[in-house]
């Protein structure tokens, strides 16, 4: 038994030290001062993804009226508003194409606008964030690690009772020689797999935390929605309208899917689900647990939508579709391409 417990040390200890390795290897730190963020829209795709990005918009155009609330969850465009930025006409553009006037419906076709997922690639292109998948093999190593070790606990028991019983008298129980560093190896699975799901790199952390300290004493709702996602927001009034909203991004993910099917709707149909090249989550700052997690209110919603694909494509669409990514394939197989019924 001292074998097998000698051997369970040594494998949670390899396993360990190459997920670690791993991580470390996929975020080599840059050299150099971190690349400048050129506006708050890149800002809010560091800290949340398309979803802060949309809803940093969506805060500006509720404060100042150009975007009115006509019923529970339900908004109207002001006759005559004017975007001041891409996100904002991705908010109007989604708008026009949304009849029912659902402000989550509304916020998930404006992530899906290409104006809002090129944000990420050039982000990504500077270095700033890694790009959708690249930390797929760790997360998948983490939770096998995390299986093992929590599947190994109980075992241990009976294997102690086996023990007592091929070598009577004074010993100490197996499990109390294994339990200790397989406690161990789930708790260093748990932070490598949060680490493997943020997508921000160092130069990218470093550039948003900088520009939190320029933004300090700023206390604007965009601004501080921009920052930190709706956990900066202390309105009250616009609270109420996009946190729901937010929560349901995978219902409304799962509609988008299902009008997919029928080319009218105006929605990108991609093997018969709309996925989302870059997918929310936060680094912390916004409310969530790692950048990238497909959570709800944030990311990629429904089960059949993706956060990329192996290949680092996707489609965006809102009103109109594309295929965007920053390998510039497109979606389904190297061969096929988006299709709706307004362009591909």
């Amino acid at each position: 038994m001292n074998l097998i417990a000698l051997a369970v040390w040594i494998g949670v200890a390899t396993s360990t030290v190459l997920l670690f390795r791993g991580l470390r290897r996929s975020r080599p730190p840059s050299a150099g001062p971190a690349p400048a963020l050129h506006d708050l829209s890149e800002a809010a795709f560091l800290s949340g993804g398309p979803g802060a990005v949309v809803d940093t918009a969506l805060v500006s155009l509720l404060g100042d009226g150009r975007l009115v609330v006509g019923g529970p969850g339900i908004v109207h465009v002001r006759p005559g508003a004017r975007a001041a930025d891409t996100a904002e006409r991705a908010v109007l553009l989604a708008h026009r194409g949304a009849p029912s006037g659902w402000l989550y419906q509304v916020r998930y076709a404006a992530m899906l606008d290409p104006a809002v997922q090129e944000t990420g690639d050039a982000l990504a292109a500077r270095g700033l964030l890694l790009p959708p998948g690249s930390g797929r093999t760790w997360q998948r190593w983490g939770l096998v690690q995390t299986v093992v070790c929590a599947v190994l606990i109980p075992v241990s028991l009976p294997l102690t009772l086996l023990a007592y019983a091929l070598q009577p008298g004074p010993s100490v129980p197996f499990a109390v020689k294994v339990v200790p560093v397989l406690l161990g190896g789930i708790v260093a699975a748990r932070i490598g797999s949060a680490r493997a799901r943020s997508r921000l790199t160092p130069a990218g952390a470093r550039a948003l935390r900088e520009l939190r300290g320029w933004y300090r004493n700023d206390r604007t709702p965009h601004v501080r929605t921009a920052l930190f996602g709706l956990r900066g927001l202390r309105d009250p009034f616009l609270r109420q309208q996009l946190v729901p909203a937010a929560r349901s991004t995978r219902l409304a993910a799962a509609q988008s899917r299902g009008r997919a099917h029928r080319p009218h709707d105006g929605y990108a149909s991609c093997d018969g689900f709309v996925p989302v090249l870059w997918c929310a989550g936060s680094d912390g700052g916004g409310g969530g647990g790692g950048w990238g997690g497909c959570s709800s209110g944030s990311g990629c919603g429904s089960s059949g939508s993706g956060c990329g694909g192996s290949s680092g494509s996707g489609c965006g669409g809102g009103g109109s579709s594309s295929c965007s990514g920053s390998s510039g394939s497109s979606c389904g197989s190297s061969s096929s391409s988006c299709s709706s019924s307004s362009s591909s």
